[in-house]
């Protein structure tokens, strides 16, 4: 699965899910370009961990939903190293959870804008630097194929598009760029710590069929495969990772 040559995108690449992608594309030889948007310090830290293990890496804040940050962020990736072969979108989240009614247009345009507008911004913006052997991971969500939990419709809504996206880049961009996307189910990180409550978290983690919450890593680890020339004839899917959780 070497990288070595290549450079790679990561956006929400500071923390949790998005830093552990970084630092496996940067442990397979890629350059690694980190966004971050408010997680300054994993992100930079991230850069100086490869720099001192003999990599390239470099990071730069921006908000993915706003159109002017992403055409700085991929003008930025190009200047520095002259293309783009791998982008990993992780960039996103469920914000806050809110039931249907007391949905607001605010509300669900920010979940909307953040999860998947962002997306397509980053797609497009990279498209016209990617050589034909190429690819893009997106993070979806369990959410996307069983709706999410309280309060998460939006949120889930919004990752069935993504996954539904994928799936048209995937026929639209291929041969050249192969698209995929994974849906993590209860994994370790501050989206949890911030909206599912302990005792949730303790009987999904007892009912899964591997008896744990996931953690970045494992997440981590797909997406470096999906991105790699490993899976070659692999395009247009969404793979689940959440521990026999839920099977599709």
């Amino acid at each position: 699965m070497s990288f070595e040559g290549k450079t790679a995108i990561v956006t929400g690449g500071g923390r949790d899910i998005g830093r552990a992608c970084v630092m496996g594309l940067a442990a397979q030889g890629a350059n690694v370009v980190i966004n971050y948007h408010s997680s300054s310090e994993g992100a930079e830290s991230a850069v100086a961990e490869i720099i001192a293990a003999g990599g390239s890496a470099i990071a730069m804040q921006g908000d993915m939903t706003k159109e002017a940050d992403v055409k700085a962020l991929v003008a930025a990736a190009v200047e520095k190293y002259g293309k783009v072969d791998t982008l990993v979108h992780v960039t996103g989240g469920i914000l806050a959870r809110v039931s249907m009614a007391d949905m607001t247009m605010e509300h669900w345009t920010a979940v909307m804008d953040v999860n998947l507008t962002s997306y397509m911004l980053a797609v497009r913006e990279c498209i016209p630097h990617m050589p034909a052997g190429s690819s893009i991971v997106a993070l979806a969500s369990q959410a996307g194929r069983d709706g999410g939990g309280p309060g998460a419709s939006a949120y889930g809504a919004s990752k069935g598009a993504v996954m539904t996206l994928t799936r048209g880049l995937a026929k639209e961009l291929g041969p050249d760029i192969r698209v995929n996307g994974v849906c993590p189910g209860m994994i370790d990180t501050d989206f949890h710590n911030i909206f599912t409550k302990p005792e949730v978290r303790t009987h999904v983690a007892n009912i899964t069929p591997l008896k744990r919450e996931g953690v970045s890593d494992d997440v981590a680890n797909l997406v470096v495969y999906l991105a790699s020339d490993g899976a070659a004839f692999l395009t247009g899917t969404n793979v689940d990772i959440n521990g026999g959780m839920l099977f599709s």
